[in-house]
């Protein structure tokens, strides 16, 4: 059964981990990688990823992606949205801190921070939301 707009949007706003899906080029699948995500309802859901890495250059070449999120308890529900990039910029600590708070407790905040500090240059690229599916399967 297909969910309404503001149940996507609310479960988009959970702190699923998502697969980030983008065109792998000629002669190659889609890149999709396990990806954290930040989303506010009514936002553009956006992510973190290194200046240089492949997934951002290929998400700069195709000029938008997917992400997919899903839970199997206590039912079978997803959530993909699709869309063009809204924007890409670099990663500032406000927003890194808030990236990882939504993912961590504690002490593992500043210890990934602090472990975060040799990953390199890192940007946010926003994705706005252009196409959705959803559907929760109840208890299938």
């Amino acid at each position: 059964m297909s969910l309404t707009l503001k149940e996507r949007q609310e479960f988009l706003a959970q702190p699923h981990v998502a697969a980030l899906s983008v065109a792998g080029g000629p002669d190659r699948g889609p890149l999709s990688v396990p990806i954290w995500y930040q989303y506010e309802p009514g936002g553009e859901p956006w992510v973190m990823t290194g200046a240089d890495s492949r997934k951002l250059r290929l998400i700069q070449e195709a000029g938008r992606f997917t992400l997919l999120v899903q839970r199997t308890e206590p039912t079978t529900r997803y959530v993909a949205v699709e869309g063009p990039v809204a924007k890409i910029i670099p990663l500032t600590e406000e927003l890194h801190v808030e990236m990882v708070r939504r993912y961590l407790t504690g002490d593992a905040v500043d210890h990934y921070l602090k472990q975060a500090e040799g990953f390199g240059d890192q940007v946010v690229v926003y994705l706005r939301p252009e196409h959705w599916l959803s559907a929760d399967l109840g208890g299938v």
